[in-house]
């Protein structure tokens, strides 16, 4: 989409009252207005917001770290994915447990660790509420507004308090990303819902068998249930699960847009396979707050 389309898109985004944003320098926490260029609060301090809507609002210590979050290479292989409809199966299971609870255009979402945006955008195409999508990857966010000005795109790391004031949101989304419990709870509003989605364990089996040799994977649900449980009561659990045929590029983008990518030896082997056909498998977790 041109820049100049871009920025009417995001002028045009008039935030909800409940939605404070909070300034993240030390010792102010003044509310953020959320303007067209810019967010601002009362003490001055000022936040630019990119021709593609989004606002950094990472300290200067943060922003200096080596490479926070995702590369851009790691985020255009997930979004190349996504393209080939992998991310589909569990759209579509998100978008089916979150049917039940009525949200509408009052309802506030927050999606933590939002990569390129493409849940989040499928929550407020489908029940017009508003959203907001939080990571530390420069990159990803940047995607995200380029391809959705629907929803409001900020740069921040969800494993720290988030610039958000407390009971904001009704529903906190976490997909394969941040789990953040006390952050999560502190941000929820009274009767909010909390939706992750964490890897099965035989989620992309076939292929860290051909690259690794690797055994079923960890128990990622039970772990983000004990995680949780002094905070959250587990509501609902089911796995979505999906298979999809892949050829060399498809593999690789795959693996890339994976933590798992990261490692040399998988490079390595990538290089000797052909196409595969893999099990894309999660497990989506349905919390309410205690």
């Amino acid at each position: 989409m041109p820049l100049e389309s871009e920025t009417h898109l995001s002028e045009s985004l008039r935030t909800h009252p409940r939605a404070s944003l909070v300034c993240p320098v030390r010792g102010c926490s003044g509310t953020l207005i959320w303007e067209s260029s810019q967010a601002i609060c009362p003490q001055g301090h000022r936040f630019d917001r990119a021709k593609s809507g989004y606002c950094n609002l990472l300290q200067v210590q943060e922003r200096k770290a080596k490479r926070p979050g995702d590369s851009k290479a790691a985020v255009q292989a997930r979004r190349r994915s996504l393209a080939r409809g992998l991310g589909v199966a569990l759209r579509d299971a998100l978008i089916a447990r979150v049917e039940a609870w009525a949200l509408s255009a009052e309802t506030l979402v927050l999606d933590a660790g939002c990569g390129e945006g493409y849940f989040l955008e499928a929550l407020c195409s489908r029940f017009g509420c508003e959203g907001w999508g939080v990571d530390i990857s420069t990159a990803a966010i940047e995607a995200a507004a380029r391809a959705y000005p629907i929803a409001r795109w900020v740069v921040a790391n969800a494993d720290r308090p988030m610039p958000f004031a407390a009971g904001c949101f009704d529903l906190i989304t976490s997909i394969t990303a941040r789990k953040n419990p006390l952050e999560f709870r502190r941000l929820l509003a009274p009767g909010g819902h909390l939706l992750m989605a964490v890897a099965h364990e035989d989620d992309q089996r076939e292929l860290r068998g051909a690259l690794f040799g690797e055994l079923p994977d960890s128990d990622r649900a039970g772990a983000t249930v004990t995680a949780f449980e002094s905070l959250f009561d587990l509501e609902d659990e089911q796995v979505v699960c999906s298979r999809a045929v892949l050829d060399p590029m498809g593999l690789k983008d795959l693996l890339l847009g994976s933590y798992r990518g990261e490692r040399f030896s998988a490079q390595e082997g990538l290089a000797e396979l052909r196409t595969l056909e893999v099990t894309l498998s999660y497990r989506l977790l349905s919390f309410r707050p205690r």
